[in-house]
């Protein structure tokens, strides 16, 4: 007995430990660093912990930490608060565009014959195969006024001069429903797959139509992967940097291209790591009622 409670505390024990290297330590010292000062120096903000010292030195230095980056970036004299707002307005209208594009597809991966599946699913995971950074490129060819579809709609005579979409947000939204699709379609397709077609035949037998079966069946047993597409598509789009660097214009204001240029080009580490810290805060929220719909649902079974 001992020996397996041993061994179960080992299975556990292996990714908190993962969790704690990887992640909240790194976390800690982010979350310092937004607390400290900014310092014409190496490294560039004060006060640093010299453990050397020992720990009376660095009881001393937690004196001078402060809040001030937060109240800075929270202020409304500066363009963070609507960078976080523009950030979640356009995450939030592309995990909607990705949902509308990505269940129709996994809907009909999951009818489709169980020999076919495999293909169709090779084909969904087939982009990861290239470098994530060539394809957003690829975009720039494809919606410049010189590119590929301006020429295709010229050749079709249904324009009549360039269509304007590259630097701005509809080559944004281009940009974040096409490099995130696959991760909306396969927890749908996980979820659609699993799903007990005897279930629509029984509906259909009770006189119900393939519609409200849809909406009654479908759809209610498809949420977790709804919920789960969702999240994995959300989450990373707030804080995108590269699409809206490379596709979006001037405009396009999000937290990401903030974040780079406060610190590669302000070279201010402590209100980046601040603006940082606020952004994780601000993805926890979804997370956390994630887990609950989660939890209640593992209850309600």
């Amino acid at each position: 007995m001992a020996a397996k409670a041993k061994g179960r505390w080992l299975v556990v024990a292996v990714p908190y430990l993962w969790l704690l290297a990887l992640f909240l330590v790194p976390f800690l010292i982010v979350f310092k660093i937004s607390l400290s000062q900014d310092a014409i120096a190496q490294p560039p903000y004060f006060p640093t912990f010299a453990l050397s010292e020992g720990w009376a030195a660095i009881k001393e230095s937690l004196g001078e930490l402060s809040f001030e980056n937060y109240g800075y970036v929270l202020s409304w004299d500066n363009e963070f608060i609507e960078a976080y707002g523009s950030s979640l307005v356009i995450a939030g209208i592309s995990t909607v565009l990705l949902l509308l594009v990505g269940y129709p597809i996994a809907y009909a991966m999951a009818r489709s014959s169980k020999a076919l599946r495999p293909t169709l699913l090779m084909l969904v995971i087939l982009p990861f195969w290239t470098s994530f950074l060539i394809r957003v490129y690829a975009w720039i060819g494809i919606l410049s006024p010189e590119g590929l579809l301006n020429q295709f709609l010229f050749f079709l005579g249904v324009i009549d001069h360039p269509l304007e979409i590259l630097a701005t947000d509809t080559a944004v939204y281009i940009g974040i429903v096409y490099s995130y699709l696959p991760f909306m379609i396969l927890p749908l397709y996980s979820a659609l797959e699993k799903m007990d077609d005897t279930l629509l035949e029984a509906a259909a037998d009770l006189g119900c139509t393939p519609f409200a079966a849809f909406w009654k069946i479908t759809w209610p047993l498809s949420l977790p992967g709804v919920f789960a597409g969702c999240l994995l598509c959300f989450i990373p789009a707030v804080g995108e940097f590269v699409i809206p660097d490379l596709l979006g214009g001037s405009d396009t204001l999000m937290i990401g291209k903030v974040l780079w240029t406060e610190f590669s080009v302000n070279r201010s580490w402590t209100v980046s790591s601040a603006v940082a810290v606020l952004l994780l805060l601000v993805l926890v929220v979804p997370i956390v009622l994630y887990q609950n719909v989660q939890q209640r649902e593992v209850e309600g079974r």
